[in-house]
Parts: C-alpha cells; sequence; structure tokens
C-alpha cells in the first residue's frame, strides 16, 4: 500500500489498522529544540478519543501514546519522532460477518477491487482509527506553530440542519459540549436531532470550520504546492470528508466580481484587507488575513437500519450491521481537521525558507 505519508519538508507516516495491536506516527523533518512530551500530544489525543459522549462509539480506549523516539530531556533532537498508541479495546468478533459482504458507504468493496484482500475488523487502515498518527502528528506540528505566533481555532458548525449562530460563539465552550459547538442554544438542537437520527436508527453529517490567525503573507507556492490546493488535499485524504471549502467557498459561483473581491487598504503602514471572501489566500498564497475552510463530514456509514448490499459470491442480500459506531463523526472529527491544517501549514512554511536570497544570507550570517 502506497500514500501514508504526508509532507515534504515536515514529512510524517501513519501505521497501524483498527484492529491491530498499535497504531502510530513517524515524524521526519521536526527541528531540534522544541520543546515536547507525551502530555503535549495527549491533550490532542483525548479530543478525539472514543467514548466520551453519547454521540461517539461506545469503544473504550484510552489512547496513551508514548514518545518510543526523537525527544531527549523533554526536547526534540531533530531525528525522527516515532509515536505509538496502543489498541487495548479490540472486538474484532463484531466484524466476523462482514468478512462475507460489502458495508455500503465504506471502503469494503474498493479495499477488495485493488488489493484482492482485506482487514474486514473494523476496516483496517481505513478506519476513523487510522487518525490517531495524524492527530498526535497534528499535536507536534500545532507546537511549531505556536512558537511562531500562529494559532488555530477548529469547531463544529453543524450537524444535520443545525447550525451554530456567530452571534451566540462563546470561545469557552470550545471542545465542551457533546456535539464540538460552541453555541450552547444550538448544541442543545444538534442533540435533539441526534436522538432522534438514532432512536430511527440513522446517522447523522455535518461541517467542521477551522480559522487559522497569525500566518504571514507569503506562504504557499503559486502552481501545484498552493496553499488552499494543500490545505483541500490534506483535509480531503481524511476519510469522511466529502467537500472542503476555502473561504466563502461554494457561494463565490453565484457572486459578482464587484461582491466577492476584497479591497484593500493601509493599517498602521501595513497592507489588510477590508472583507475576507478569499478566506486569507490569494493566487494561492497566504494574504496575511485569517485563513477560513471548512470541511463538509459524511454521515457515518455503519447505521443499525436494515441495507441492501453484495455478498463476495454476487448475490444481492440485506444487512444489519453490528459491532460500536459513531452516530455522527463530526465531534470528534474536529482535532483531526484542526491537525490536518497544522500539518500542512508547517510543511508550506519549512517550504517557503529558500524562497528569498536575502533571508538565506540572513539565515546563514552573511
Amino acid at each position: 500500500m502506497a500514500g501514508n505519508t504526508f509532507g515534504t519538508y515536515f514529512r510524517i507516516t501513519t501505521w497501524g489498522e483498527s484492529h491491530g495491536k498499535a497504531l502510530g506516527v513517524v515524524i521526519d523533518g521536526c527541528p531540534a529544540g522544541l520543546s515536547l512530551c507525551e502530555a503535549d500530544i495527549q491533550a490532542f489525543l483525548d479530543r478525539r478519543k472514543p467514548g466520551q459522549t453519547r454521540y461517539a462509539t461506545p469503544r473504550k480506549e484510552a489512547d496513551e501514546v508514548s514518545i518510543l523516539s526523537g525527544v531527549f530531556e523533554g526536547r526534540t533532537t531533530g531525528t525522527p519522532i516515532c509515536l505509538m498508541v496502543p489498541n487495548t479495546s479490540q472486538r474484532s468478533g463484531d466484524y466476523s460477518e462482514i468478512a462475507s459482504y460489502y458495508r455500503p458507504g465504506h471502503a469494503d468493496y474498493t479495499f477488495d477491487a485493488k488489493y484482492g484482500f482485506r482487514d474486514y475488523r473494523g476496516g483496517g487502515r481505513s478506519s476513523g482509527r487510522e487518525t490517531i498518527g495524524r492527530v498526535a502528528a497534528g499535536a507536534v506540528a500545532s507546537l511549531i506553530l505556536k512558537e511562531l505566533g500562529i494559532s488555530i481555532c477548529a469547531y463544529t458548525k453543524s450537524i444535520g440542519p443545525v447550525s451554530i449562530s456567530m452571534d451566540r460563539f462563546q470561545p469557552e465552550l470550545l471542545g465542551q459540549t457533546p456535539t464540538g459547538m460552541p453555541d450552547a442554544e444550538s448544541s442543545a438542537q444538534a442533540e435533539a436531532y441526534l436522538e432522534e437520527c438514532m432512536q430511527n436508527h440513522n446517522s447523522a453529517g455535518g461541517v467542521v470550520e477551522c480559522v487559522v490567525d497569525g500566518v504571514p503573507a507569503g506562504i504557499g507556492e503559486p502552481v501545484f504546492d498552493k496553499l488552499d490546493a494543500c490545505l483541500a488535499k490534506a483535509i480531503m485524504s481524511v476519510g469522511a470528508v466529502k467537500a472542503v471549502e476555502i473561504g466563502d467557498g461554494c457561494s463565490v459561483s453565484t457572486a459578482a466580481g464587484t461582491e466577492n473581491n476584497d479591497a484593500f487598504y493601509m493599517e498602521n503602514g501595513q497592507i489588510a484587507k477590508k472583507t475576507n471572501h478569499a478566506g486569507g489566500i490569494l493566487g494561492g498564497i497566504s494574504d496575511g488575513s485569517r485563513i477560513v475552510l471548512r470541511a463538509h463530514i459524511k454521515p457515518t456509514p455503519s447505521v443499525f437500519s436494515e441495507q441492501e448490499t453484495v455478498n463476495k459470491n454476487g448475490e444481492d442480500i440485506l444487512i444489519h450491521i453490528k459491532g460500536r459506531h459513531d452516530p455522527v463523526i463530526v465531534p470528534r472529527a474536529v482535532v483531526v481537521v484542526e491537525s490536518m491544517t497544522a500539518l500542512t501549514l508547517v510543511d508550506l512554511l519549512f517550504a517557503g525558507m529558500p524562497s528569498r536570497m536575502d533571508g538565506i544570507k540572513k539565515f546563514y550570517g552573511k
């Protein structure tokens, strides 16, 4: 299997399966001297681990991370960092039946079509647990961004038909509601909607919004490695994401040019914008304003209603899926979107360091 590595200058390789002994990530390209301990990474992993609310899978996993290499006396050494999280609550028997058929909405059929073989225990590499490595690496990337004065804030913007009101946005609720919504009223409405979904043996999708402050102008390459293109690829690589928007996103297709353009003006000797329809990116390069992106996440495909499918013998059958599944993926995906955003930004920040001769000369004291 190819495609387990992400990034060029700050490069990560995730490994492990949903029901294997462990999952993790190897980080290559992290600078020496970054203060890092397991607690820094655990704080991120705790935001995505299962079993914390009624709306997450009841699978109980501590998701405790161990740093196996790359850190000495609390600081990174510049060598590869290996992070490992053991699986402790596998119930592979829940999945033995699906070895003979393809679950609707899952990667079962496509894995068989590509490899002629698949790990049916919880989906193997296509499971949501694969994101453990991404989140662990994202915690390290976020520490690098923090050192540079860059902050990322992600949250649930909507679940099903319920969207938050920015007028009721409460920063103190970030990560505190079971829906991931920083709006108590909308969260209560979304919870009621999820209860209805669960009673009907159904699931829900939604949108994660991510905003980044402090990114300087000039990050991103102008052709294939545009900042927005790299962010879109990173977020779309998360299994449940089906669409990504930057700035005004899809609504720009119905706007007029005079409505969509962001006017420039001078503020305290710096170029600024009066609006931010572009979401902080122009021509694939950051413009110094807030970066705004949204990830649209599909409903959990594992629903307990009867579904039509096909077995490996080519027969049409009806199934009832068993096991432990999230009625909604969105709240646990918030930190995954945030992590992939952090990984993308660090990689492109590092890529941009040799862009100017004066910067290279300054670095080497010439």
